[in-house]
């Protein structure tokens, strides 16, 4: 029975650091989901107000709707305006979420 009186405290030392690997993950993902999110409706807007003629508003309105530091794209072929949004999630590793739309430009509305 002697040669078992630190296995109860090795267990238990390794179950709580399972756990705060396990709530580690769990809170990246939220975190990754929220900025997707935020992605996908910078996206949206963008291309929303390019299609209306609005390219450098929906720049603006982008850039406040995207996390810090993403990168906006619009690009404009034929009657389509196409918005990306990016974001790099943790910088010196290669994980990245973003959002893509694409939109018909409306009559009247130069594709700028």
């Amino acid at each position: 029975m002697q040669a078992d009186g630190g296995a109860v405290t090795v267990e238990a030392a390794l179950a709580l650091c399972s756990l705060a690997v396990f709530l580690a993950v769990a809170v990246a993902s939220v975190v990754a989901v929220a900025a997707a999110i935020r992605c996908i409706d910078a996206a949206r807007e963008m291309a929303r107000l390019a299609a209306r003629g609005e390219a450098d508003r929906g720049r603006a309105v982008a850039a406040e709707l995207a996390p810090t530091g993403a990168r906006l794209e619009l690009v404009h072929r034929d009657d389509l305006v196409i918005a990306e949004v990016s974001h790099d999630l943790l910088r010196p590793l290669p994980l990245r979420v973003g959002g893509r739309a694409v939109a018909a430009l409306e009559p009247g509305a130069v594709g700028s």
